[in-house]
């Protein structure tokens, strides 16, 4: 299977640039995965398409301000990225510019210490004077929005690029696909007799990485860490049981089940389920837990494109992609969504 198979053209005026005006007011395309058909509506009603008794499971961590800059010694500028969260861990930066073991930097007045070079472009990163690293990111880091929005953060960024129900902190990325629920929505969902859980996913900047590899099955997939709370697991694991329907809001909830899939299948307990996810999901793939998905319309040539291809079908997905570029729906982490049943 090729990578050019899921390539298609994007023009930049369909990629959404800034968040709506009101959250929630997008729009969402229906796809029904076993017939093709594609209806319109909008983000709002997505209670339409649920029924009673449907779980539907969130992703509550939540996006930290990942980007920094310091200076060495010297003056010398440089830019650092805050890597997702894995366990307890997040001390490792993404860097640009140049950087030993042992360097010291200067940001904000607050001395950082070069502690390893783990990787090409990654450092491990500890904080001076009793702070820890995420606290001063916290403070003087900036929100970091994706590189194809081709511009700097701007104060919108700070609430609009997480959820209404982010909770944990690890991410340096958003869980897309649920930026636009609003506390109205989550109502209505309930009130509909829709179950909700949550789940914790920190995503990492390897979800924008294109698939560089010609063919699919030899692209190394980044890896997430993942917890599921027992709570979520085992109605997860009773509604699988009882032929209900578990519907996953976005590639990450996805990504996280779908990874624990025989152990949410055999749970029993009272432990979390945790591990790093990195399956590669493309099409071939057989969805052991979940029935739909709400998600966004992603990029060419990305891995999350090649998931959400697997559970449409990739003539369907391509198909639903056309439409809604010939009726104006956005692209990407700040636009439309689609609804795939």
């Amino acid at each position: 299977m090729r990578v050019g198979d899921f390539d298609y053209d994007l023009p930049g005026e369909k990629i959404a640039k800034y968040p709506p005006l009101e959250r929630g007011s997008t729009r969402l395309l229906l796809l029904d995965r076993h017939s093709g058909a594609i209806k319109h509506a909008a983000y709002a009603s997505l209670d339409d398409c649920l029924q009673p008794g449907d779980l539907l499971v969130l992703n509550n961590t939540r996006v930290v301000r990942a980007r920094l800059f310091a200076c060495k010694s010297t003056g010398a500028k440089i830019e650092l990225m805050l890597l997702e969260k894995h366990r307890e861990e997040q001390s490792l930066v993404l860097y640009r510019g140049n950087l030993k073991k042992g360097d010291k930097l200067i940001a904000h007045d607050h001395e950082l210490l070069v502690v390893d070079l783990v990787d090409h472009g990654i450092a491990r990163i500890a904080a001076g004077g009793g702070r820890s690293l995420c606290d001063l990111f916290e403070c003087f880091g900036e929100v970091p929005i994706p590189p194809y929005l081709k511009r700097e953060a701007e104060e919108v960024d700070r609430e609009r690029y997480q959820t209404v129900f982010a909770e944990l902190p690890g991410s340096v990325a958003a869980p897309t696909a649920s930026l636009n629920m609003t506390p109205e929505l989550i109502d209505k969902l309930r009130r509909k007799g829709v179950d909700m859980v949550t789940l914790t996913l920190h995503v990492g900047l390897g979800t924008f990485l294109p698939v560089r590899a010609d063919a699919i099955e030899e692209h190394v997939m980044h890896r997430e860490y993942y917890s599921i709370p027992p709570e979520c697991a085992e109605k997860i694991r009773r509604e699988k049981t009882a032929g209900g329907r578990v519907v996953a809001v976005g590639t990450t909830v996805t990504r996280a089940l779908e990874h624990a899939a025989e152990r949410i299948e055999m749970f029993e307990g009272d432990e979390s389920l945790t591990g790093e996810a990195d399956i590669f999901i493309y099409p071939g793939y057989r969805f052991r837990i979940i029935d739909s998905l709400l998600t966004n319309f992603h990029a060419p040539r990305s891995t999350v494109l090649l998931l959400t291809a697997a559970f449409a079908g990739p003539d369907n997905l391509r198909n639903a992609y056309r439409e809604a570029l010939a009726k104006g729906y956005t692209f990407l982490s700040y636009g439309d969504s689609m609804f795939i049943c």
